[in-house]
């Protein structure tokens, strides 16, 4: 059972050198675990300070030595991963080291690799909330929360496979992007970008942007009380992207009015280029910036979560 800390882990920026003392488990944390020994497992907890610490614990999940020399993971192994959470932003960390331990370079893919796809089946996960009230992607999926329940989904058969984001800055993505910000009165603020979904353009730059939604589920479906997506599916195999763009309209009689259109595509790979020098965006409820190209692209089926 592993929970990233907090100051380290929230985010994509921590890396090897972050050191600190380790915090003791959380009582969620000590509460699935003694449900666990009550049932005859055997349980050990890591709260997890650094990069390298998140991978110890990944290793145990490796599967035999290969005869190419990728490291594996193991489909029949016996060793269970609880995650312990207080955001979304955790969990995809964990994700993002699961990915980078196991996804082979492209010059080593080799031929048991799934069709379509960067990296393999990822080991299946159970997530523990910290905040039982917490609005995430654990509630989007309707996964227990509370500690007991999540101790009997780790220990049952119950695996749901789902699709997983990865873009070309090297991290991945569970639930969604929001790309966009506000200004000093709290109101959207527009900006310019160029928004590629395969080979559909949504906006080739030279429209306003009040957001652009990026998503694999369904928690960016609304930006400030804006709908922008309408059915995004956590294991379709598809990207659900939209783009709300301010639109003015002059009546022939009357004032010019504003409305917001809403575009919208699905597709296998999406690209956002700002034209503006940096703009905001959360990412699996991590706040970043985007100042340069990102693609996303989308692994069907590969990474999984216990669900009881």
């Amino acid at each position: 059972m592993v929970e990233p800390d907090d100051g380290c882990c929230g985010d994509d920026s921590c890396g090897d050198g972050h050191t600190k003392q380790s915090p003791a488990p959380r009582t969620p944390v000590l509460h699935c675990a003694d449900a666990l020994r009550a049932a005859g497992a055997r349980v050990e907890t890591v709260v997890a300070c650094s990069d390298a610490e998140v991978d110890g614990v990944l290793a145990r999940l490796d599967g035999p030595p290969r005869a190419d020399g990728l490291t594996w993971p193991d489909p029949d192994g016996k060793t269970r991963l609880v995650v312990a959470v207080t955001g979304d932003g955790q969990l995809r960390h964990v994700l993002r080291r699961m990915v980078r331990r196991y996804a082979p370079p492209p010059s080593k893919r080799p031929e048991d690799l799934v069709t379509g796809r960067t990296v393999p089946d990822l080991p299946a996960v159970a997530v523990l909330p910290l905040d039982a009230a917490a609005k995430d992607l654990a509630g989007q999926l309707g996964l227990p929360r509370q500690p007991a329940e999540v101790a009997a989904a780790v220990l049952g058969d119950g695996v749901r496979r789902l699709d997983l984001l990865r873009h070309d800055g090297g991290s991945v993505t569970l639930d969604g992007v929001l790309v966009g910000g506000a200004d000093g009165d709290g109101r959207p603020a527009q900006w310019l970008g160029r928004v590629e979904v395969d080979d559909l353009l949504l906006t080739d730059g030279a429209d306003p942007l009040l957001a652009v939604a990026v998503a694999n589920a369904a928690g960016v479906a609304r930006a400030g009380g804006l709908p922008l997506l309408n059915s995004a599916d956590p294991a379709d195999g598809v990207i659900e992207v939209a783009v709300a763009v301010p639109v003015t309209h002059k009546p022939m009689f009357g004032r010019a009015r504003l409305r917001i259109e809403v575009r919208r595509a699905r597709g296998r790979a999406v690209s956002v280029t700002p034209r503006d020098a940096e703009v905001p965006l959360v990412d699996d409820s991590v706040a970043g910036s985007l100042a340069r190209k990102r693609s996303w692209w989308i692994e069907p089926g590969a990474w999984a979560v216990y669900t009881g």
